[in-house]
């Protein structure tokens, strides 16, 4: 048995960080998979609870250097959210840290290099500026004295992360200012032009400030998910004994009764059994009209109630809610790593020990060269302080955030992080039919009529007046539309179903018969004036059911699965984006190939059984014999590689479905995309769920992916060219053709620069907006 869990760790500077972590949690038996995220500062874990615990585990981190405590979205939800505060402590402790350290560094700053600019230095400041310079540098270093701590130990445990290479850089300049501050108390004399306590302070002033910006934008990228644990209100009004009690949502059980007034929000998942309303559910499922709720409704947690009151039996609570199922799943993709994330994690475990490998090389370098101490030490600090591993453990979670977040405000659950980039790659998109593209409910299409009778309310009439007793679904729609229509029914006598050919009844003494062509021949009634409208319904997809009044046939009535409301604009859409589109149904070929018709669909698999249908997306993907199957093309072949039709040709397929019998050919397809209407095996396999029943959030979730992935791409990008550019120069590469090094202060101001554009760019992603809205 495999156990989830999610762990905030705490004590994490950078992305080496989270690498150290990893690296240790994949030597403990038992842990199956790990995943830490440093933008989330979580772990994400699967372990064999008979093997390992997460005690066990929580050791393991310990004794790496950090700590670990069990993240509860239930407690979350129910407002305990401790590691929110801690988040609050740590960014009020960054500010704090960042002020004092610049408050006591801008004098040396200014000492130091106002005469550059022409500025004028206190009398003071030129007698005793040694001692104040080592006052005021000392002062700083103990206001920043966390991250010396936290270097100078995953130094010692040979596990460096970027404090350590801050720690190197700071402490080098630091100590080798003070013996030259010892030596000056001796006698011996040194200016302050000789002194680097002013790099030390600059460094840290900057490095306290981009930490404090870092936690900054790092909580930015996580308010989408922020928002959705908001939206459950903390309280609900529980009838008990005939008395309205208001409790903590925390208290709320299963089958308590909760009473919602208008403007209130509904607290949790639950049925409704006493009242009329309508619900605003677009925080939820993104859909933008209230929808209405009657008795024996479904009511969902954190929605808001707007006209009437009603009563509703809690169904799910805590962390069964579909909010607190929502939440769960959006953390979960954050956890999961895209395998263009991969790169990145292999390069930060190994960053930082190349980079203090580099600095040391190039000190050597330049002191072999001739070049004075205080030069090569120039070098070292700067190479130390311009590596930032922080912007590429940043790159791809900070995207992976705030693209989760903002698919989860559209009604779209990415559950994984692969699912990004495959969705890029995609080239053909397969549609169940019923529940999918369908509505999966039959309903009156057409109503014509024949012989004496020239009126179609008649005919809905007797044709609704004799099902009414009968329970066949197709009954059902034709009993519903003559209710719709507020047609009174009339009485049917000496009823009688007659299975798998229609029923019969007498209505105002006249025998009626309403079924299929072999209830007519039984009864020798002649259909061959309506055959040509029977066939041409027919070929429509309809199920046509034939309507006869003492042995003459007075009318025909065909009913349909009908088309969902968006259906076809998805399908134009994908088109348009120059995927090819299939339809894979266990319905026969001609029923298939009328819906592909009416949506433009380019294939039809048809008459698949349910164990054959992953099967079917096998062939496509391996670019098998798909002949064999029985296949309608239906559009003109365009003849590009995405080519359903073209059998020698692999393709990238993604499969979109609702029921248990798509699980299959969800879970073999290179993208699942299940409806949240749909059964739960569905939606468990599916990679993306599209909480609301709207098929153009399909589109949606493969452009978000795209987009997404796209803001990774520029992430690592610039966090490697960075890496790449920075290093070298402050290296001094450029020194020998321009005469110029770099500044250990200004390497600090780009190594901080660096890890905020990052996510600052990940940010601008909330100016996204859907392809349908564009």
């Amino acid at each position: 048995m495999v156990k989830k869990t999610i762990l905030k760790i705490s004590g994490m500077h950078c992305a080496s960080c989270s690498a150290n972590i990893e690296h240790a949690l994949a030597k403990e038996k038992g842990v199956i998979s790990t995943s830490v995220n440093y933008a989330t500062e979580k772990a994400y874990l699967e372990f064999d609870p008979q093997v390992s615990s997460i005690e066990r585990i929580q050791k393991v981190i310990k004794d790496t250097g950090y700590a670990a405590t069990e993240d509860s979205i239930a407690d979350t939800l129910a407002g305990h959210d401790h590691h929110k505060e801690a988040s609050l402590k740590k960014m009020t402790d960054l500010k704090k840290r960042f002020f004092y350290s610049l408050v006591l560094g801008l004098p040396v700053i200014y000492a130091v290099m106002g005469g550059l600019v022409g500025l004028p230095l206190p009398k003071f400041f030129e007698r005793y500026g040694l001692p104040i310079q080592f006052i005021l540098s000392t002062g700083v270093i103990l206001t920043c004295f966390n991250i010396w701590t936290s270097g100078s130990k995953n130094l010692v445990k040979l596990r460096p992360n970027m404090d350590s290479l801050v720690f190197v850089g700071t402490a080098a300049a630091y100590f080798y200012s003070t013996a030259l501050f010892a030596r000056a108390l001796f006698g011996t004399k040194i200016g302050m032009e000789n002194l680097y306590y002013e790099s030390a302070i600059f460094i840290l002033i900057f490095i306290s400030l981009g930490k404090y910006l870092e936690a900054i934008t790092k909580g930015k990228t996580s308010e989408a998910i922020k928002k959705l644990i908001g939206l459950q209100p903390k309280e609900a009004t529980v009838i008990k004994n005939g008395q309205e009690l208001k409790i903590s949502i925390a208290d709320v059980k299963e089958d308590d009764i909760i009473l919602v007034r208008p403007g209130e929000k509904i607290p949790v998942d639950g049925i409704v059994v006493k009242g009329y309303s309508s619900i605003d559910e677009k925080a939820i499922t993104g859909e933008s009209i209230p929808v209405e709720k009657k008795e024996g409704s479904q009511v969902i947690g954190a929605t808001i109630n707007k006209t009437g009151s009603f009563k509703f039996k809690a169904t799910k609570v805590g962390s069964d809610t579909m909010l607190a199922q929502i939440i769960k799943i959006v953390e979960e993709a954050l956890g999961s790593k895209a395998p263009i994330q991969l790169l990145a994690d292999k390069v930060s475990l190994y960053f930082v020990p190349a980079v203090i490998g580099i600095a040391i090389l190039a000190f050597l370098i330049w002191l072999i060269f001739g070049y004075q101490f205080a030069f090569a030490l120039t070098v070292f600090v700067s190479v130390l302080i311009i590596a930032c591993p922080c912007a590429l453990g940043l790159a791809t979670p900070t995207a992976i955030m705030v693209g989760s977040g903002l698919a989860a405000q559209h009604g779209i659950l990415i559950k994984t992080s692969d699912a990004l980039e495959i969705a890029r790659k995609v080239n053909s998109v397969v549609f169940d039919k019923t529940g999918t593209l369908t509505k999966g409910e039959p309903e009156v299409t057409d109503i014509l009529t024949l012989e004496q009778i020239n009126d179609s309310e008649k005919i809905l009439q007797l044709a609704a007046s004799i099902e009414k007793k009968s329970e066949h679904p197709l009954a059902q729609a034709i009993v519903k539309k003559a209710e719709q229509e507020k047609i009174e029914l009339k009485d049917a006598r000496n009823f009688e179903a007659l299975p798998g050919k229609g029923v019969k009844a007498k209505i105002d003494g006249k025998e009626i018969l309403f079924g299929t062509r072999n209830l007519m021949a039984e009864n020798d009634i002649k259909t061959d004036l309506a055959e040509n409208k029977m066939i041409v319904l027919e070929d429509n997809g309809k199920t046509v059911m034939i309507l006869a009044a003492d042995k003459k046939i007075i009318g025909l009535i065909g009913v349909a699965d009908t088309l969902k409301e968006y259906s076809r604009q998805a399908i134009e859409i994908l088109h348009k984006m120059g995927k090819k589109v299939a339809i894979l149904t266990g319905d026969n070929k001609r029923v298939g190939q009328a819906i592909a018709r009416q949506l433009e669909i380019d294939y039809v698999f048809a008459e698949v059984l349910p164990q054959e249908k992953a099967q079917v997306i096998r062939t496509l993907q391996n670019g098998g014999d798909i002949e064999n199957w029985k296949l309608a093309r239906l559009r003109p072949s365009s003849g590009d590689a995405g080519e359903i039709g073209n059998s020698r040709q692999k393709r990238a397929v993604a499969m979109v479905g609702d029921g248990i019998n798509d699980a299959p050919a969800l879970a073999q397809s290179d993208l699942g995309i299940a409806l949240g209407s749909g059964t739960d095996v569905a939606m468990e396999t599916g990679q993306i769920v599209l909480i609301k029943d709207d098929l153009r959030d399909v589109v949606t979730a493969m452009d978000l992916s795209k987009y997404t992935l796209k803001k990774i791409k520029q992430n690592l990008f610039w966090a490697f060219f960075y890496n790449i550019i920075g290093i070298p120069i402050a290296a001094g590469v450029l020194f020998p053709f321009t005469g110029w090094l770099l500044s250990p202060m200004i390497a600090a101001g780009a190594m901080a620069f660096s890890s905020v554009s990052v996510v600052s760019n990940s940010l601008l992603m909330k100016a996204y907006r859907p392809k349908l809205q564009n």
